[in-house]
């Protein structure tokens, strides 16, 4: 076996990096998130996507420039290390493990309940297993069945929007104007928002395997930001206005809800094998960026050193993926989907705090650090803009997270 010492192989060039943060964005939320999301809103949903697009821009950015810099996987856990110091980078790598540990869960529980709603948890797992397996056999599989996904997913949606935009049922009016919602609303709907854009630091983790970082990465995430910020306005600018936000907000699933009331009936099973694809994709890739990062702290002994072996024939953390998919799987059949998003997001807008404030240190020009300074407060204020839940369960990990480092540091000073 190889050691720990061992290096991963460069197989991902900028097509393979764009389409596993698609995979990653667009299967995370684009099926779920526009209900919840217009709950809070209301009629400022829109403007929720765009405050979130608007943060996610920022980190985007942010995580690029250090990727270029730190082509290593592990993404902001070793920008926080390498800028701030060891303790800001483990907090990163903390919230991003356990944070995206959720969103795994999560996203298997959205599959379960979409194939089997009486046996959610058992279709759950099911999935964890089968993907981690794929995973387990090498990055390159992983991106070809992820293009596969992301094509699937693209071709769903582009069929929501036709139908929906070229029904009689839909309306421009329904789009809304007014804040319904309240400010509150808003950001908390972008809070929401954001969790389903969050996947373009999955192409940041897998900085190892990828072919000419440096000028790859800083390609890679921009671009698959973007797309996915143009898929996500054209779909949520199709259902609005066939549904309305009042309506879209009570809807289980919004999509199939919309062709439903669009007159195109038949689309609806179509739509909810698209959901399933989808949650597949984002949780084959939420596996891969989770894997990754937990072999980088473990290498730096935050995890235990077993982790950070790497497979001789495939040339993956095989150890690290084993115990990502254990956990997961051991989640998938006892938590709460609700809970873990809640859970989740709040974790991944901490991640992406010490991404921006690693950023801030690249230079002192006063517009180099503007983006990093937005990006900055936007987590901070759409973090504590969740549920109160999500924020004392969030905020309590993290504090966890803070305690195990310091009887950590304390007993190696003995």
């Amino acid at each position: 076996m190889t050691g720990s010492g061992a290096e991963l192989r460069r197989t991902l060039g900028t097509g393979d990096a764009v389409v596993i943060g698609l995979g990653s964005m667009i299967g995370a939320g684009i099926f779920a998130a526009l209900g919840p999301a217009a709950r809070a809103a209301g009629s400022g949903l829109l403007l929720g996507l765009a405050v979130a697009a608007v943060v996610a821009y920022c980190n985007a950015t942010s995580s690029a420039r250090l990727a270029a810099l730190y082509p290593a996987s592990g993404g902001t856990y070793v920008y926080g290390r390498e800028r701030l110091g060891p303790f800001w980078g483990y907090l990163a790598g903390w919230s991003f493990v356990v944070g995206k540990t959720a969103s795994c869960a999560a996203m298997a529980l959205t599959v379960g309940a979409y194939v089997w709603p009486g046996q959610a948890h058992a279709v759950a797992v099911a999935a964890v297993v089968a993907l981690t397996a794929v995973n387990y056999g090498g990055i390159q599989k992983s991106a070809w069945l992820t293009r596969a996904i992301v094509a699937a997913v693209l071709a769903v949606l582009a069929s929501v929007v036709v139908v929906c935009l070229g029904s009689g049922a839909s309306e421009a009016g329904r789009l809304g104007t007014g804040v319904s919602g309240g400010v509150s609303g808003v950001l908390q709907a972008a809070g929401l928002l954001f969790f389903a854009f969050a996947g373009y630091a999955r192409i940041a983790t897998l900085g190892e395997e990828v072919r000419d970082p440096a000028r790859t990465i800083p390609r890679a995430i921009p671009l698959a930001l973007g797309i996915t910020l143009v898929v996500y306005a054209v779909v949520a600018v199709a259902v609005l206005s066939v549904l309305g936000a009042a309506a879209l907000g009570r809807a289980d699933a919004p999509l199939a809800e919309a062709v439903r009331v669009a007159g195109v009936p038949r689309l609806v099973p179509v739509v909810r094998v698209g959901a399933v694809v989808a949650a597949l994709g984002s949780l084959l890739a939420l596996i891969l960026g989770v894997s990754r990062t937990t072999l980088a702290m473990a290498r730096d002994r935050h995890l235990p050193g077993a982790l950070s072996a790497v497979h001789p024939r495939f040339q993956v953390p095989y150890r690290a993926e084993l115990a990502v998919g254990a956990v997961v799987a051991v989640l998938a059949a006892t938590v709460d989907v609700r809970g873990a998003i809640g859970f989740s997001s709040f974790g991944v807008l901490a991640y992406y705090a010490v991404a921006n404030a690693s950023a801030w240190t690249l230079g002192s020009a006063p517009a180099a650090r503007v983006v990093p300074v937005v990006g900055l407060l936007g987590c901070v204020v759409l973090a504590f803009a969740l549920p109160g839940v999500s924020v004392v369960a969030g905020a309590g990990v993290l504090a966890v997270g803070v305690v195990a480092y310091g009887v950590r540091k304390r007993w190696a000073g003995r």
